[in-house]
């Protein structure tokens, strides 16, 4: 069981290790954070290139990066792996069969990986990012490089800022991934949607009158910042889930001003309090939906301490349709959780999240399918599991389908479904960034069972036998391809068509 072969201690030696794989492009002409930023880095996914350093940004005093992890070698990179399913092995082999099966089943799971596999975070007196400290009137959000992506944007927003919070009454953790809309010069905008675990925080301190204390880290090391993006259950701490990625202990140092603790070696710190009962209006702002959500009211932060690196880098993310930067980032969490799912629901063989869902709008399911409505019945698990509850489309198919092979799944899906037996719709809890639900939050979901039909489900014309070619003839054409004049032999990948 392999540890990571080489976690990066901070963002400057990722970059370095990305420059050195030729996987970095500098820019070094003054580019505007305000849209030409944006468009450069959209062009820039779309042609599959590589991470950027914009190192004079026309906002701001640092330079900027981004589209670090914006193709699967570089996400890869990050993770200190070769491939995704290195880290699924890992966590598969702990989370082993004797372990109960449903939801309490995954958090012994996860239990067990950070008992074994994980250190807590270790506390250190003095860090990195706070060689730099500005208190009070010296507080100055646009030292950073924040980013006006889209035209009808409400204004400048960071992306990648990871927020902590903690619980008012148990002290436990949130580490989160949440955009930032700037509002003024020492405030920003919290977008904590509905179903996120800051937002729970936030409630019970405005229960209790309190205010609630906010730290945001900008450049953290690549592990911690991909951590803040994984879809932990609450109770998992994220700092020992990057433990358990890393291979070692997280550092950690105090923050100056709020009872937080903070990545030692990020870039910068935001310090302040979210005060019970405040809100502004925040957006709209040009989403990963491909669409701007509206604007609504969110809690705000006051920043009363910024601390830095001497030397800084800024890191961000730009949010559009797919394809985009994200896309390899949902495809390491699709791996690296698959061990898990199966054990929240074990009838599922391996699963896919078509980019072009933007990761919850559908998912695609292979099951061993061994009795009648058992595509339902999976339905009804995935629409009842914490990670996966809020999928509007589920398109389930036997396990000799691919669920990555999308020309296969849809060669399925359409040929094999009878509508008005094979198709069930329902309703339930949705992204609150849904922009077709006609309420927000909830609205409309679809199964679809594209497996092979049994007699015990009511199909009784026999289920027809599908076309493959003979394997001697097969193995026959692949010996004498060279002999009929082409260069090499294709991919056999689709069977008999």
């Amino acid at each position: 069981m392999a540890a990571p072969r080489f976690p990066f201690d901070d963002l400057q030696g990722f970059l370095g290790a990305l420059e050195r794989a030729g996987e970095l492009h500098r820019v070094t002409t003054p580019v505007d954070p305000t849209l030409e930023i944006s468009e450069i880095v959209t062009r820039t996914v779309r042609a599959k290139g590589p991470a950027l350093l914009f190192e004079k940004p026309t906002r701001g005093v640092m330079p900027l990066a981004i589209n670090i992890f914006g193709s699967d070698r570089r996400m890869a990179m990050a993770l200190g792996v070769q491939d995704f399913d290195e880290i699924g092995a890992r966590i598969g082999e702990l989370a082993k069969p004797e372990l109960p099966q449903g939801f309490s089943g995954m958090m012994d799971g996860l239990g067990k990986i950070m008992q074994l596999k994980s250190l807590p975070p270790k506390k250190v007196r003095s860090a990195p990012c706070q060689e730099v400290v500005l208190k009070g009137d010296e507080v100055d959000l646009n030292m950073l490089p924040g980013l006006v992506m889209w035209p009808g944007d409400g204004g400048i927003y960071h992306n990648y800022g990871l927020t902590h919070t903690k619980h008012p009454e148990t002290g436990k953790r949130n580490l989160g991934l949440y955009r930032l809309q700037q509002h003024s010069h020492n405030s920003v905008g919290m977008h904590w949607q509905i179903h996120k675990d800051s937002t729970a925080h936030h409630a019970v301190a405005e229960r209790r009158g309190e205010r609630l204390p906010v730290a945001i880290a900008f450049g953290a090391d690549p592990v911690v910042s991909y951590s803040a993006s994984a879809p932990l259950p609450g109770d998992i701490d994220e700092y020992l889930f990057a433990g358990f990625l890393r291979g070692e202990r997280v550092e950690l140092v105090d923050c100056l001003t709020v009872p937080l603790q903070v990545p030692a070696t990020a870039n910068v710190i935001l310090e302040g309090w979210v005060e019970p009962g405040e809100r502004l209006p925040e957006g709209p702002f040009g989403d990963h939906t491909g669409f701007y959500t509206p604007v609504e009211p969110f809690p705000v932060m006051h920043v009363e301490c910024m601390t830095m690196r001497r030397d800084p880098i800024y890191h961000s993310i730009i949010t559009s349709k797919p394809p985009q930067e994200d896309g390899p980032i949902g495809l390491a969490t699709e791996r690296i959780f698959l061990p898990l799912i199966k054990i929240l629901v074990p009838d599922i063989v391996d699963y896919h999240m078509p980019e072009a869902g933007v990761f919850h709008n559908c998912l695609v399911v292979a099951i061993n399918k061994r009795y009648p409505k058992h595509a339902q019945k999976v339905m009804s698990a995935v629409w009842g599991a914490h990670l996966l509850s809020l999928t509007k489309l589920i398109v389930v198919v036997d396990d000799d389908c691919d669920p990555r092979d999308l020309q296969e799944v849809a060669f399925r899906a359409f040929g094999n479904v009878d509508y008005a037996h094979d198709l069930v719709l329902t309703q339930g809890p949705v992204d609150h960034l849904d922009h077709a639900s006609y309420q927000q939050f909830w609205g409309g979901k679809a199964g679809v069972d594209a497996t092979r039909k049994l007699p015990t489900e009511g199909y009784t014309r026999g289920w027809p036998e599908e076309m493959r070619m003979a394997p001697e003839i097969v193995a026959k054409v692949d010996k004498r391809w060279k002999e009929y004049g082409f260069p090499e032999s294709p991919s056999r990948k689709g069977g008999g068509r």
